[in-house]
This record gives C-alpha cells, sequence and structure tokens, in this order.
C-alpha cells in the first residue's frame, strides 16, 4: 500500500507521518519516503541519522537531467543497452526494485522504519525542484511492494505534487488538517484532486481541542474523517527540540488499524 500523507505547511504532516510509521511498523513492513525537498526535520522525529539524498544515486540533479535527455536504450549508470521493451518502461531503474533492492547507503533505518528522502534543495540557484518530482513518480512506479510492505510518502506542502502527477501512484491519500482557515479550505481542493486522479481521499484532523472539533468536522466532509488527533504539548515541545516522537496514541493506533483492514480489502 501506498499512502500519501498531504496538507498544508505546518498542519503536522511530518508528525502523522512519523508517528503513523512507527506504530505500522509493528506488524508490516514500513518504508518512509520524505518527498518535502523544503523540510529538513522528519528524520530526527523517527529518530534517525538524515538520508542522503536518493538523487545522489542518479547523479545528483544535473547528471538525472542527462539522465532524461539520454536515448531510452543508451546505457547510463550501469543500466544495459538495447533493453528490452518491458524495462524501457523507465530510463532510471533497469528493473522494479523490491524493499531487499533500496540502496543501504540511502536508506536509514530504525526498530522495523525505513526512511528515504527523494532529495532536498541544498544551495542557493541550485535550480527547482521538478527533477525530484520526476523521480519520486518514477521511483513510486517502479517499486514493488509484497502484501505486508507499507510506503508512507510525506508530501511537500500544499499541491504542487497533484501538478506533477505523482499522486496517481498511491493507493490513498491521507489530508492533515490543522485548525486554520486556509488548511480547512484547502482540504476541498485535496478531496477534488483525489476525484481526479483516481484516489481516495481521507483527513486526519490533528491539534484538535474540544471547544473547536465540532466545527471544523462541520468545515469538511466529515463522512471521510477517520481520525482526530487532540492538540498534545508534548509533541510540539519535543518536535520544537528536534527530538525522536516516541509517544503511544490511541487515535494513531485506531488510524492504523482503519488502514490495515483497508490494506486486507485491496
Amino acid at each position: 500500500m501506498r499512502i500519501a500523507i498531504c496538507g498544508k505547511g505546518g498542519s503536522g504532516k511530518s508528525t502523522v507521518s512519523a508517528l503513523l510509521a512507527k506504530r505500522m511498523a509493528k506488524t508490516k513492513n514500513v518504508l518512509v519516503l520524505d518527498i518535502d525537498e523544503s523540510n529538513y526535520g522528519l528524520h530526527s522525529q523517527l529518530g534517525m541519522a538524515t538520508p542522503r539524498d536518493l538523487m545522489e544515486y542518479f547523479g545528483g540533479k544535473k547528471g538525472f537531467k542527462e539522465k532524461q535527455k539520454a536515448p531510452n536504450t543508451t546505457q547510463f549508470w550501469g543500466l544495459a543497452a538495447n533493453r528490452s521493451a518491458e524495462s524501457q518502461r523507465s530510463r532510471f531503474f533497469e528493473k522494479k526494485w523490491s524493499f531487499t533492492d533500496l540502496p543501504s547507503e540511502f536508506v536509514e533505518e530504525k526498530d522495523g522504519v525505513k526512511l528515504m528522502a527523494v532529495g532536498k534543495i541544498h544551495d542557493f540557484g541550485e535550480g527547482c525542484a521538478c527533477p525530484m518530482g520526476v523521480l519520486t513518480r518514477e521511483f513510486l512506479e517502479n517499486l514493488d511492494l509484497g502484501k505486508d510492505d507499507i510506503v508512507i510518502v510525506d508530501t511537500e506542502a500544499g499541491t504542487e505534487h497533484f501538478g506533477r502527477g505523482v499522486d496517481k501512484d498511491f493507493d490513498l491519500i491521507l489530508v492533515v488538517i490543522d485548525p486554520s482557515y486556509e488548511s480547512l479550505k484547502l482540504s476541498k481542493k485535496f478531496d477534488e484532486f483525489g476525484s481526479q486522479c483516481g484516489c481516495k481521499v481521507y483527513f486526519v484532523l490533528n491539534k484538535v481541542e474540544p471547544d473547536i472539533r465540532e466545527e471544523m468536522l462541520n468545515s469538511v466532509n466529515c463522512v471521510n474523517v477517520i481520525a482526530e488527533i487532540p492538540e498534545k504539548r508534548e509533541i510540539f515541545k519535543a518536535s520544537l527540540k528536534g527530538e525522536e516522537l516516541d509517544f503511544e496514541m490511541e487515535e494513531v493506533t485506531k488510524l492504523a488499524e482503519l488502514l490495515e483492514k483497508n490494506l486486507l480489502l485491496m
């Protein structure tokens, strides 16, 4: 199952990604894929070191762009020339990768959770993040999952990934909504995009406090709300310090169980 975690900046996407990954890793094989080029804190929430950018595996941005321009039958980074029609569907992968094929030097791992990052913006003037969007799409299309494999994708803030067409490769989309007007309005756009790409969309209300719960529910399609995560100062403080989110939350456990049931129905 490929799960996208979406939402506006600051809604708690990375927090939900980390907490959910830790919980699902108790029963499943979990890979967290960080495709947010401007977020540098997900690894700390998982208690891991910063992973190397997967973009480096393909020669960095410059090498990746050269690969995009190269003929599909040209040998590049060890990919054989004159490949079969089946293998030519991707310019970057000679064959499908399973979890065991992931290059270890680009994977961090702890407590059963694997973490990879497609790429980050590291330097002034290095260019846009478009190559990272292409690599994300290619990676997800060529990832071969077993029945107990879960990929949780922490997306960049907003709707950019929908414009890149990345979301067509997801089995479902979790939209994280915080108590802000912008987040509540944006949820409707996410719902619309989900319908366009044929992907199920569910909402996770985050930072919920008792006096605003009903207002948040009334502002979204409450039928699709599958989790309500309360405001917790402990999570805020840990995130502020860059510490691991080592919390057991009933709401996250229930969310994981719902997703696992959905997996059985696929």
